[in-house]
């Protein structure tokens, strides 16, 4: 789902991410017999059976979170970033209410780069391919684009460093039961025609 990063105690900078694409895959890969972590964002979704939840709120939260299950101990084989998370956050939100004034200008808000989840957890020794066939975490993130997909997403895979980036087209999806997903990795690109999610993401 989305991140949620404060202005004051009322407000904040969010997106139209409702975490379903998530959650079943999440379900998808319980059912294929996957013990799952779900790292969550604020999205009003119950949690698939057998799965086990991790509540966050914003992007640092999700950070924290996420490098704290990697590095619980526990193997894990798959690490799938479809969460939309900020970009930024405030630098300073208030601690108190924001008011609007009198010349009818806003609040000047400066801004500090959230940290980058996917490519973070794609440099992990453990998410690094090993040379002689054992096995590594297998990174796969999602590219949420308005146009372009195919050369946006390709671009984000090498960027973050991973072996899959799924690409779909954001407006057309947030908050839908379907999607249409295009497959990116070394080998190129495979579309995945329009399907409802959990058919999707058993795929």
């Amino acid at each position: 789902g989305p991140t949620f990063e404060a202005i004051d105690p009322v407000r904040g900078i969010t997106n139209l991410s409702s975490g379903k694409m998530g959650f079943a895959i999440a379900k998808a890969a319980r059912r294929a017999g996957a013990d799952v972590t779900l790292v969550a964002g604020p999205v009003a979704l119950p949690t698939p059976r057998g799965v086990h939840r991790v509540n966050v709120v914003s992007a640092q939260e999700m950070a924290n979170a996420t490098l704290a299950v990697l590095d619980s101990g526990s193997m894990f084989n798959v690490f799938v970033g479809t969460a939309a998370v900020a970009d930024w956050r405030v630098t300073q939100p208030s601690a108190e209410k924001l008011k609007k004034n009198s010349n009818r200008v806003g609040p000047v808000l400066s801004f500090l780069e959230n940290p980058d989840i996917l490519a973070t957890v794609a440099r992990m020794p453990c998410a690094q391919k090993k040379t002689d066939g054992s096995k590594y975490l297998f990174c796969v993130g999602f590219s949420a684009e308005t146009h372009a997909l195919e050369r946006y997403a390709s671009e984000k895979r090498k960027r973050k460093g991973v072996p899959l980036m799924v690409g779909n087209i954001g407006p057309l999806t947030f908050g839908q039961d379907e999607n249409a997903l295009l497959l990116v990795d070394e080998m190129g690109t495979t579309e995945i025609p329009k399907a409802s999610k959990d058919q999707l993401a058993t795929r």
